[in-house]
């Protein structure tokens, strides 16, 4: 949808930034009334630059815009949320980089989704909570983030033959696009073994808000298959592996 203000006001949140020219900033953002651009903030690796702390990675901010012919220009920044923690942990900060690839991955230039920058808004902050399951967090904003552009897996009816499933062990369909019964799984051949408790956990991530969810306590088994369903889920969506997923890995890999 064209915009016909030559400069706008937004709030956004950084989820990229690049050192551009001698002294400047490529942001990626993602705008709350216009959704994803790349800006360049100007002059703010300079020394007395007033706004170099306002565009730090994943910083929640106020900006004016001024539209460009190739890329846009950052003429105002106020801050609201530095989102600290993210920057101050490298696990916290692993996450974070993590949903943010995914907004960069699941969303298209310019497209207004007021609903996607709420959520991550949200999950940033959630992951700045000392108290919080950085695992819980990602399985939540992924699920949550699919069913916003479209990609919501089917957890309550069969993928192949859309029945309701019945509460017993199932099977998850990669290429199907969700949870397949037994007797369709014995068929195709390539489902991924999903317990009952896996599934609960999935179905009450996805109807439930997060401050019920934040209070699930689930061990490190059922993380580890909610973990390897959704990612090879949203890998195959993408048709390809995420840089952040790998990153996260070699992290717990050292602790």
């Amino acid at each position: 949808m064209p915009r016909p203000e030559r400069v706008f006001r937004t709030e956004a949140i950084i989820l990229r930034r690049y050192e551009f020219a001698e002294a400047d900033r490529l942001l990626t953002l993602y705008t709350q009334t216009t959704g994803k651009i790349r800006a360049i903030a100007k002059g703010v690796r300079k020394i007395k630059s007033r706004q170099l702390g306002h565009v730090e990675l994943f910083t929640r901010a106020v900006m004016m815009i001024s539209l460009g012919r190739e890329l846009h220009v950052v003429s105002q920044c106020e801050l609201i949320e530095p989102f600290l923690p993210l920057r101050e942990d490298l696990q916290r900060g692993a996450y974070a980089n993590y949903i943010g690839e995914l907004v960069e991955n699941f969303t298209e230039f310019d497209e207004q989704h007021e609903a996607i920058y709420d959520l991550l808004n949200n999950a940033l902050g959630w992951l700045s909570d000392p108290d919080v399951n950085l695992m819980l967090v990602a399985r939540y904003f992924e699920l949550h983030l699919l069913r916003l552009v479209g990609f919501l897996p089917s957890l309550f009816h069969c993928a192949v033959g859309q029945e309701e499933l019945e509460p017993r062990d199932q099977y998850f369909g990669v290429l199907e696009g969700g949870v397949v019964c037994p007797h369709h799984a014995n068929k195709i051949g390539t489902a991924l073994p999903l317990s009952l408790t896996a599934l609960k956990t999935l179905r009450y991530m996805q109807t439930q808000p997060f401050e019920s969810v934040r209070k699930l306590k689930i061990d490190a088994p059922l993380h580890a298959t909610l973990e390897r369903v959704m990612q090879t889920y949203i890998a195959h969506t993408l048709e390809k592996r995420l840089k952040s997923v790998e990153f996260i890995r070699r992290l717990r890999r050292i602790e």
